[in-house]
């Protein structure tokens, strides 16, 4: 996928705008397998889908909420335009992250990214706020909402 470039000046016209939607991203019995292993995290509504679908409300075995998570770097990539002199790109926090409703395994999820905030940090960094909800396809209400703030730092070359 080549990104688009964009300068600071036209990417802060963009604040309070949707700036993208993801691809699909079908989250996977085995990538939830993955996460466990990873984590350590075994809770049987993870690893189990028979009893995770006799023994709970899902129907079946569902992603960790943290998985869910995670997987908002791919969504910020593939929609996010890259900003000339910043390719540096770091995670600097999450504020207000909500877990609204479960990723059943097989399920497939996009991002919305909305530019919420854009600041300038001395001369050679940006933070920004990104508003963030994950959609799981054919579902009524998203898996998550909150915000990721990230830190883009200009290039010293």
């Amino acid at each position: 996928m080549i990104k688009s470039k964009i300068n600071m000046t036209d990417y802060k016209y963009l604040i309070g705008s949707e700036i993208g939607v993801s691809e699909w991203i079908t989250v996977s019995q085995k990538m939830i397998d993955g996460f466990c292993d990873i984590t350590g995290d075994y809770q049987f509504i993870h690893n189990d889908p028979e009893r995770a679908a006799s023994q709970t409300p899902f129907g079946g075995s569902i992603a960790h909420g943290f998985l869910t998570l995670s997987l908002i770097t791919k969504m910020y990539k593939d929609t996010t335009p890259i900003i000339s002199g910043h390719e540096l790109v770091i995670n600097y926090g999450l504020n207000r992250i909500r877990f609204l409703s479960p990723v059943l395994s097989g399920a497939r999820i996009r991002g919305r990214i909305t530019l919420g905030k854009v600041d300038k940090r001395g001369s050679s960094q940006i933070l920004t706020e990104n508003k963030i909800i994950v959609e799981i396809e054919g579902g009524e209400k998203p898996a998550i909402l909150g915000t990721w703030v990230t830190l883009l730092v200009k290039d010293t070359v």
